[in-house]
Formats: C-alpha cells, sequence, structure tokens
C-alpha cells in the first residue's frame, strides 16, 4: 500500500485521464447507439440494414479487434490521431452496439398505439420517434443503459493497453515496469481507481431507476 501514497499524485493524475475517456466514450456511445436503434425500426429498408449490420459486426467482435482495427487502419485510409482518440473512437463504436441494443428494447416496449397516434396527428416517423417515443423508451432502459455504461468503464482498461497514455492502465505498467514496484501494491491502486467509478456509477443509476419508476 506503500506505492499508493508515494506515488498518489500520479494516481490521480491516471484517475483523471480514465475518467475522461470514460466520458467522451459514454457521451459518443449513447447518441450514436440512439442514432442506431432509430435505424433499427426506421421503416426505409437500408437504414434497418446499417443497424443491424453494425450490431452484428460489433457485438461479435472482441474490443482489441475493434481498437487494432481503429489505430492502425484509420491511419491507412489516411485519417490520423493520437492513440488517445483512436482509443476514445474505438471504444464509442463498440459501446454504440450495446447501447443500440438497449435502447431498441426500450422503443419495442412502447405501445404501438403511442406511434398510432403520432401519426394520426400528422407527425413524421422521426418526429413521432424523438418526441412521443424515445422519451418513455429511455425510462425503461435506464438499468440495461447502466450495465453498459459499467462495462464500458472497465472496458477503458483495455483501451490503456493501446498507448493511449496516462490513464490508470499506463499508470500501472510504469509502476511495476519502469520503477519496478511491486505488482501487488500497484494493481490494488488501479483497483481501487476503477472501483471508484463503478460504485458510484451503480448508486447514481440506481437511485435513477428508482426516480424514474416512480414517475412511471
Amino acid at each position: 500500500m506503500g506505492v499508493i501514497v508515494e506515488q498518489f499524485p500520479l494516481y490521480v493524475q491516471g484517475f483523471l485521464q480514465t475518467v475522461r475517456i470514460c466520458i467522451l466514450a459514454a457521451v459518443g456511445s449513447l447518441i450514436l447507439g440512439t442514432i442506431l436503434a432509430a435505424f433499427r425500426v426506421s421503416p426505409v429498408p437500408p437504414l434497418r440494414a446499417v443497424g443491424a449490420a453494425w450490431v452484428t459486426v460489433f457485438r461479435n467482435t472482441p474490443l482489441a479487434v475493434v481498437l487494432f482495427a481503429v489505430a492502425f487502419g484509420l491511419p491507412e485510409l489516411g485519417i490520423n490521431g493520437s492513440y488517445f482518440w483512436f482509443g476514445v473512437a474505438g471504444l464509442t463504436l463498440y459501446t454504440a452496439a450495446f447501447v443500440c441494443e438497449a435502447v431498441r428494447s426500450g422503443i419495442n416496449s412502447v405501445s404501438a398505439g403511442q406511434a398510432e397516434a403520432a401519426r394520426a396527428m400528422g407527425l413524421t416517423f422521426s418526429q413521432s420517434l424523438s418526441l412521443i417515443v424515445l422519451p418513455q423508451a429511455f425510462r425503461t432502459v435506464v438499468p440495461p443503459l447502466g450495465s453498459v455504461i459499467i462495462a464500458m468503464i472497465k472496458n477503458s482498461a483495455i483501451v490503456g493497453a493501446f498507448g493511449v497514455g496516462g490513464d490508470l492502465f499506463a499508470v500501472g505498467v510504469q509502476l511495476t515496469s519502469a520503477q519496478g514496484y511491486a505488482a501487488a501494491g500497484v494493481l490494488t491502486g488501479v483497483l481501487l481507481g476503477y472501483l471508484i467509478l463503478t460504485i458510484p456509477a451503480g448508486i447514481v443509476l440506481a437511485r435513477l431507476e428508482r426516480k424514474l419508476a416512480v414517475a412511471r
């Protein structure tokens, strides 16, 4: 435990970098996943095909392979950037597939009469989805979305293995490999950092779930 005290500023730096990765990936995956869910329930066949293909590919591909494809494939296409942004992009693309399925399940749980009433009022598909269906769907998908986000936080450790730099994973590698600290103490600090992220996230999501349940 002495390493945690001695290297506390470094742990804080790694923690903040991990928080940054998680926030960016969470926002990106929630937006992209919702768009993909809209594609999956769209009356336009090509959009449904895109949504289904995305989910099939990314849900059945290991995150490490996705990160390799983004980090080494995009530069070959002329898209250059830092490993930090490649890592965030890979985590976002991967997590969006799971967000999509969670949101789609919420959309399917909304009574079909809601959409029919919206069409009777003259609303388009996109209007009825954004104004009527999605607000109700999101109330029902807090638990699965919460599980997806918590899994994403844990998956950020894999992103750190791809040279993002400065995150909790990188701190662990630096202290054990470069500075020679015992692995047990170093990894205890890394573990505590991730627990500080995941446990409060679970508590907040549980309270949000109860609040929305009362609202329903």
